[in-house]
């Protein structure tokens, strides 16, 4: 009988490519695994992430070795945090043999927020993203965090006798650092500039709260991002940003939208 696992098993991916096109972005995407981040409040906590890894592929090769980026995510078991990032990064240039490489990880963050008026407890989750990146001596990394609030619109305001129409708005905000930033001073200074905040629980207090701060606080969607960049400009661990709103509109089939990016080291 053949002693098959004796046999060499060749290797496909490894074969020469003739068509002399080197690949981007090659890898894996939407994988779940779980991770641990650092909570401001409580020092950490675990939550579940989705990975997107990714190398650059020369143009001689035919393809990846994409069972290497599950070990790699394995071999952290779920020790996984914001500050082996920049390991795994390198760990998938190594063992990938690959010039650059590019990681994404994306996870619901948790906020324990209290009710403004009656104080009553609930939790926040918001959309964070780590990306990284690596090429030769150089490393990137940006943090997205999509914290959502209450948006008012002025106009409907200022012209009309009884009430005016406001939304729900999503506002993301990505920063290049230069210091350690906490998730929550980003979700903390974006929140400080809407209309109102959003939480989790309200009894009727806090709903008459909340209604009315947002009416004595209107904000076109070109006023969240601006206020918001204002903020960001003047902190001095963020060397870029990019900030949007989308405002989920309550009396059109559209949202509105705005974006504003700023690189802090380039001269005025």
């Amino acid at each position: 009988m053949r002693d098959c696992a004796a046999e060499p098993i060749e290797d496909v991916q490894g074969r020469a490519d003739a068509r002399a096109i080197a690949i981007d972005k090659v890898g894996i995407k939407d994988i779940r695994h779980p991770v641990r981040v650092r909570d401001r409040s409580e020092g950490h906590q675990h939550t579940i992430a989705y990975f997107n890894m990714y190398v650059q592929l020369p143009h001689n090769f035919k393809g990846t070795h994409m069972s290497r980026f599950i070990e790699i995510l394995n071999a952290h078991k779920r020790e996984i945090s914001v500050e082996s990032f920049r390991d795994m990064l390198l760990e998938m240039r190594s063992r990938l043999n690959a010039e650059s490489a590019h990681l994404e990880m994306s996870f619901p963050y948790f906020v324990m927020k209290k009710a403004p008026v009656s104080g009553v407890e609930s939790l926040m989750d918001y959309e964070v993203t780590l990306i990284g990146e690596s090429t030769g001596e150089d490393y990137d990394q940006v943090i997205e965090v999509v914290v959502p609030v209450t948006s008012l619109c002025p106009c409907s305001k200022s012209i009309s006798e009884r009430g005016a129409h406001n939304q729900r708005s999503h506002v993301t905000v990505q920063v290049r650092a230069n210091q350690w930033i906490w998730i929550e001073e980003i979700i903390d200074l974006v929140e400080s500039q809407a209309s109102c905040q959003v939480y989790g629980l309200l009894k009727r207090p806090d709903e008459k709260y909340v209604t009315e701060h947002a009416y004595d606080n209107p904000k076109f969607v070109e006023d969240m991002v601006r206020d918001v960049a204002a903020q960001l400009k003047n902190e001095p661990r963020v060397d870029w940003f990019s900030v949007a709103s989308e405002n989920f509109e309550s009396i059109h089939n559209h949202s509105a939208y705005a974006l504003i990016e700023m690189d802090k080291r380039q001269p005025a």
